[in-house]
């Protein structure tokens, strides 16, 4: 059966729907399948295909890192940050997951006609402020305004570039068996977050966002041990990152169940909804895979940062079967994690 779902995986990726889809936006199997097989085959290249949170560029000078996303959360505010902060967050957590130091940013905004002045210029006071707590400076933009019903009130995109100050090559690549996987702290929070501030969930909770730069907590994790490859656990959560290291490493990854950090709310909503908390999106998070030997020295210097403090070790690199993540569960079995199918929370970043 293994060899069966391997075989298929290998195929050549090919979309059978006739539109897009929501799935396409949602980290999981319908958007690499989208990203495959339209963007890559469109725009080849070999800083693209690696398929990394950003494209490292090596300009004879010196190497830097180059990404960029866009934000369409609904809602715009909810507890514990914003679409502005946010934005700026993802970007800055992109460049610091490829080992860069974040530096300048650029800033996009699509507006639709009756925005409030009011709500983007809380947009962008928090943009601003998220900023400078990562030490980056929004530094070019761009403006665009269409008709009333077009678009639903602000969308923003940013890109970034960050500076690879270390000798360090980090990657899929580097992945072997005996690594440690590390998550740097609770999961699923920013997702949970966003519905219950859309009103999708009828409960109360105090629970708000984990939208954070981690910039400095990827440098001393750096700085500590030897890192082989660090993903931010964005849409697809912790499952989709682990999905990439085992096929892209050509390894398996198995995972602790009882060791994955979650808060009781977010299991609690989660079990409501019947979604897995490895599904979920987080905005603060990241996921490092790192020498077996160093995983406690790993932990110790995540946890010495307010965004690492509950950092902890949820598995380890094994040699097979290659491509597939398997799950230790709390009830002493094994199952399959595989990439997130459908899109069960639309529009969470």
């Amino acid at each position: 059966m293994l060899e069966r779902i391997e075989r298929v995986r290998r195929r050549k990726p090919k979309i059978t729907e006739e539109r897009v889809t929501l799935a396409h936006g949602a980290g999981g199997k319908a958007s690499r399948t989208l990203i495959e097989a339209v963007f890559v085959d469109a725009f080849r290249n070999p800083v693209l295909q690696s398929l990394d949170d950003g494209a490292t560029l090596d300009l004879g000078t010196g190497r830097l890192v180059f990404t960029t996303d866009s934000y369409v959360v609904s809602p715009l505010f909810f507890p514990g940050g914003d679409i502005g902060d946010l934005a700026v967050n993802g970007t800055v957590n992109d460049l610091a997951v490829c080992g860069a130091r974040p530096m300048y940013l650029s800033a996009a905004f699509v507006l639709e006609e009756g925005f409030p002045i009011a709500d983007l210029r809380r947009i962008a006071a928090s943009m601003a402020a998220a900023a400078e707590r990562a030490g980056v400076r929004v530094v070019t933009g761009d403006t665009k305004v269409v008709q009333r019903g077009k678009a639903d009130g602000c969308y923003v995109t940013t890109a970034g570039v960050g500076a690879l100050e270390r000798p360090v090559t980090l990657g899929e690549s580097q992945v072997r068996p005996g690594d440690a996987v590390i998550v740097s702290g609770p999961i699923g929070e920013h997702g949970i977050t966003v519905m219950i501030a859309r009103g999708d969930l009828d409960i109360e909770a105090d629970l708000t966002s984990d939208t954070a730069p981690v910039h400095d907590a990827v440098a001393a994790l750096l700085d500590a041990v030897p890192v082989r490859m660090m993903r931010d656990a964005t849409r697809g959560g912790v499952a989709t990152v682990l999905n990439e290291v085992a096929r892209g490493a050509g390894v398996a990854v198995t995972v602790n169940e009882r060791a994955v950090p979650v808060r009781p709310i977010v299991t609690g909503a989660c079990e409501l909804l019947g979604l897995d908390p490895l599904y979920v999106a987080c905005e603060g998070r990241f996921v490092a895979v790192v020498d077996g030997d160093h995983a406690e020295a790993a932990v110790a210097a995540l946890r010495r940062h307010p965004v690492g403090e509950g950092a902890a070790v949820v598995g380890s690199i094994v040699p097979g079967p290659p491509g597939m993540v398997l799950l230790n569960t709390a009830f002493g079995g094994t199952r399959i994690v595989d990439l997130l199918v459908g899109d069960p929370l639309p529009r969470i970043c």
